[in-house]
């Protein structure tokens, strides 16, 4: 199945990956001001605030280079670099990633792309922090991930992108990762089915769309 996205959703992910990446590099800005400033006695904080900021920043920007581009379709894009580089983004925040070493589904047909994103969806599922956990399917399951948290809840407008239920025209930059990451899903032959797990728990199933 050929998807075909329209720019203006070229447009809006771009306005989100770049969102993404405004605080970090705010701060490294923020950092050298600092510095520019106040002199020498406020050398160390600044550079500890640039150093911490730049190390977000690439974080980042190594995670949008596999989820999004053509590195993650790359046969040395291995299920091991997923985990690490998801695991990344989460560091330093109010989510951790339970994806145990010998949890290594197979690296084809864009389901490490699909870890990742559906990991991004799992995170905004939860406002107050908790747990995103990966593991592996079988019988045409390929992939499972968890949301974990005091509160979990996706909202309407991102569920009806994920599914597709909503025109590209009404896609905002708030809804539109998901949209990618539906599309992307039937684009490799899969379907992403959510279940609800009461109020602490959501997940989503990648799934043959045969099974």
């Amino acid at each position: 199945m050929t998807v075909t996205l329209e720019l203006h959703v070229v447009e809006l992910l771009c306005s989100r990956l770049c969102h993404d990446l405004i605080s970090p590099v705010g701060a490294i800005s923020n950092g050298v001001e600092l510095i520019e400033e106040m002199g020498q006695s406020m050398a160390d904080e600044a550079m500890s605030l640039i150093a911490d900021s730049a190390d977000q920043a690439t974080r980042r920007l190594r995670l949008f280079r596999v989820a999004y581009g053509a590195a993650g379709n790359s046969g040395a894009f291995t299920a091991a670099e997923a985990r690490t580089v998801l695991g990344a983004w989460f560091k330093g925040g109010r989510v951790r990633l339970d994806w145990p070493a010998d949890v290594m589904p197979k690296p084809d047909n864009g389901v490490l792309k699909l870890a990742l994103n559906l990991g991004l969806l799992a995170e905004e599922a939860m406002p107050h922090g908790g747990v995103v956990a990966v593991a592996a399917g079988g019988d045409g399951l390929a992939l499972r991930v968890t949301a974990e948290g005091p509160t979990v809840t996706l909202r309407e407008e991102v569920r009806a992108a994920l599914d597709g239920a909503v025109t590209q025209a009404e896609l905002t930059p708030r809804s539109v990762q998901a949209y990618v990451t539906g599309r992307l899903a039937e684009q490799c032959g899969w379907r992403i089915v959510i279940e609800a797990k009461g109020p602490e728990a959501l997940r989503f199933r990648l799934e043959s769309r045969g099974a």
